[in-house]
């Protein structure tokens, strides 16, 4: 493809479904009119380098093997932008970026409509991983200041620079005597005793950043258990309706409220939650097969053809309190009074840090529940209510209830939406309570595996404001308002190497900051390397 000087080219990554695809599509075209009325406005030129799909009635690239065309025709060192107003999956464009030579920009529009920033921050924890070379900026409008300034270096240096002052190495910080006492003392257990992360089916949509090399795992004595949503697939098949209905009985007995109706097109129905409790079963049994103290389902292609969204059994797994479920021939009652933590979208970072988090929470008398959120989107306080910066963390279904006003009767199950998912299946819906939390993230980067965590809260806003937040982005999914101490908007977008954040509430600040110095510790014990991010308060500094 010939480009005249001063053009840019444009790619699209998008989903894997059709119906993604073409429901997000008037939010992506929208988003790119507006991105090159900005390059235009600096006297440069926007060019698609694939075109828009009149047949499929969209503009995305949606396989990798159609990536590997569309780059095949790319002057490799062409100025390119990544533009991203939906989830997208990353490995679409990802051969192409791995050997791109000009520079690379990935952009999101600041939305929580379809999850572009959740697609941006995917790509951009891929591309780390890969080492390519990269920048990233993030727009409401593409017309702010601080937009057009950077996109300006950008155009000009073929750079961006970002300030990320608010992540120091844990060398930097002074770790209580005690915490980093039982760090080594739990990183040696693990590594000695070692631990299984059940793996049904790895690289859920396209997130290479979610898997962890297996030489880097096994360097904190984690192994995987290779399992296949096939088999999962079977196991729920053997279970008895009489032990799913049981399951579901228990939810109900306990307060969840399950929105249902008659269509399975388009509503959620009592079939689909009992295929879902019996999926669960189905999870609990095999994990006990396997040993294994992490489970994570990739729930989306394949499985979606076959189940129901798999979100119900993620939030029950993830929860303390959650329905027994006895071994085949009924003699034991499995994982009795433990967790067994999911990690969401089979994300091995997120498995292996909810491991040390159970770990670190057990051992310092915490809750011990924990769960991945999508960084979804952000906002103030549309109320007036709060001066803080509130991020709006969503994930599809996963979150356990204990995190929730009102716990179990807090939780409402509501049907997935059928673009995703044509066999429907509850979610587990419900507002975080408030409190105290430590938020973290690992993920892979220079042949090494690395954590960011951070302090933050989260906090009570009132309940328009929750639904404003919630109709901007899936009402039917949990939601967390989450205010990250001492890390701004801009901050967290422009380090962050992931769509996912790890968080675990404490009892108090205290509690909170007993619990960060401890999983920071025993981290760096298994050899990985710690960035702490942020403030202990909102106004504290972490002691240097």
């Amino acid at each position: 493809m010939k480009i005249s000087k001063r053009t840019v080219l444009l790619v699209a990554s998008g989903d894997l479904r059709l119906s993604a695809n073409q429901t997000c599509w008037p939010a992506q075209a929208a988003m790119e009119k507006a991105l090159g009325e900005a390059l235009a406005a600096e006297g440069w030129t926007l060019q698609r380098a694939h075109a828009v799909k009149a047949k499929e009635k969209h503009g995305f690239i949606a396989s990798q093997k159609e990536g590997m065309e569309v780059f095949w025709g790319i002057d490799p060192k062409a100025p390119l932008i990544v533009a991203e107003a939906v989830w997208q999956y990353s490995h679409h464009v990802l051969a192409g970026l791995s050997t791109h030579e000009g520079p690379i920009l990935t952009v999101a529009n600041w939305s929580g409509q379809w999850p572009g920033l959740v697609g941006m921050l995917n790509l951009n924890g891929s591309l780390t991983k890969q080492g390519v070379k990269y920048s990233t900026l993030w727009s409401e409008d593409f017309k702010d200041a601080f937009f057009v300034k950077k996109l300006r270096e950008w155009l000009k240096t073929g750079k961006v620079t970002h300030d990320v002052s608010h992540a120091r190495s844990l060398e930097a910080v002074k770790v209580p005597g005690k915490a980093a006492a039982l760090g080594k003392q739990l990183a040696r257990q693990l590594v000695e005793d070692k631990a299984i992360l059940g793996v049904f089916d790895e690289g859920c949509m396209g997130m290479y950043n979610a898997i962890i090399p297996d030489h880097l795992l096994h360097g904190c004595g984690v192994f995987k258990e290779r399992l296949s949503q096939s088999a999962l697939y079977h196991e729920t098949m053997q279970v008895a309706e009489s032990e799913g209905r049981a399951v579901y009985d228990w939810l109900r007995k306990k307060g969840m409220r399950f929105h249902t109706g008659k269509q399975h097109e388009t509503e959620l129905t009592e079939a689909q939650i009992l295929l879902q409790c019996r999926m669960y079963v189905a999870a609990v049994r095999m994990a006990d097969d396997f040993g294994c103290d992490a489970v994570g389902i990739q729930y989306q292609q394949g499985l979606k053809d076959l189940l129901p969204a798999s979100d119900l059994v993620e939030g029950i797994l993830n929860n303390f309190d959650r329905p027994p479920v006895k071994s085949r021939d009924g003699k034991r009652v499995l994982y009795k009074g433990v967790l067994l933590p999911h990690f969401n979208e089979v994300d091995e970072c997120a498995g292996l840090d909810a491991i040390l988090t159970q770990r670190v929470h057990l051992a310092l008398g915490q809750p011990m529940e924990n769960t991945l959120h999508d960084v979804r989107w952000g906002d103030w306080d549309a109320s007036g209510t709060l001066d803080d910066y509130v991020w709006v963390l969503l994930i599809s279904g996963a979150a356990p209830p204990a995190h929730f006003v009102g716990g179990w009767k807090g939780a409402h199950g509501y049907r997935q939406p059928a673009m995703y998912f044509p066999n429907g299946g509850s979610t587990v819906h419900g507002v975080s309570k408030p409190g105290e939390i430590v938020w973290s993230r690992i993920y892979v980067a220079d042949n090494a595996l690395h954590m960011d965590i951070g302090r933050g809260g989260v906090v009570a806003l009132p309940e328009a404001e929750t639904r404003r937040r919630l109709e901007g982005t899936t009402p039917q999914w949990p939601i967390m308002h989450a205010v990250t101490y001492g890390v701004s908007r801009d901050q967290l977008m422009a380090k962050h190497q992931a769509n996912h954040m790890q968080v675990a509430y404490a009892k108090d600040a205290e509690s909170a900051d007993a619990c960060l110095f401890a999983k920071a510790a025993f981290a760096r014990a298994l050899g990985v390397r710690v960035n702490v991010c942020g403030k202990r308060t909102r106004e504290l500094e972490w002691r240097s």
